[in-house]
């Protein structure tokens, strides 16, 4: 069967991503972007605009699939608490694995060092980003707490910033290359952390 014209816009931007996640902006050649998405400079331009907007709809779909995944992971869950312990221990299972994505480092932040000095539409996007993120989180810790997991007096904006200072800490740390049992025991302590905040149940907290 014939591939759709959306289904190769896709697959280019797919490949684009991945190219932009392992080297950055300014180290994505135009040469390289049309190996990585077999395509010629014109047919780029004329399907993307420019590398400019190419790279921002790669983040913009980067932080989409980001988004899918939380919501996906935290489904499988009846406590919102402990779906999120588990999504940062996941996170951590997935530093280990070098083979796993592009790159360890989150494209979001490494967009936000690379473009702060440089390019301040990128650089706008990923903090556009992340404070969604950060919103994301203090949505489901809000909600926690409505249902009585999480303490009265937790600050669900605090812990949910907390919550993307501990991650995007993970994310960078795992480029020194730390074994796998060191990045699953960060995932353990970033989810222990959560329990401070748990709600007690018949006057004691569970671990």
């Amino acid at each position: 069967m014939a591939r759709t014209p959306s289904f190769e816009r896709e697959s280019a931007l797919s490949q684009a991503m991945d190219l932009f996640w392992r080297r950055g902006y300014h180290g994505s050649s135009l040469k390289q972007l049309e190996q990585a998405l077999d395509m010629r400079p014109g047919s780029i331009y004329a399907t993307f605009g420019n590398k400019d907007k190419l790279y921002s709809e790669a983040l913009a779909r980067y932080a989409e699939a980001g988004g899918a995944e939380l919501a996906a992971h935290m489904s499988g869950y009846d406590s919102i608490l402990e779906g999120l312990k588990g999504y940062l221990r996941k996170i951590a299972n997935g530093c280990a694995d070098e083979n796993a994505v592009p790159s360890r480092a989150c494209l979001i932040v490494k967009t936000l060092l690379e473009a702060s000095n440089t390019h301040q539409g990128h650089s706008h996007q990923a903090r556009e980003i992340l404070s969604a993120i950060e919103q994301s989180f203090s949505e489901l810790l809000e909600e926690a707490k409505q249902r009585g997991e999480l303490k009265e007096s937790t600050n669900c904006t605090r812990l949910a910033r907390l919550m993307q200072s501990q991650i995007m800490g993970l994310r960078s740390i795992a480029e020194r290359n730390l074994s796998a049992s060191d990045l699953t025991a960060l995932g353990d302590d970033m989810a222990h952390i959560l329990d401070a905040y748990r709600a007690p149940i018949n006057g004691s907290n569970l671990n």
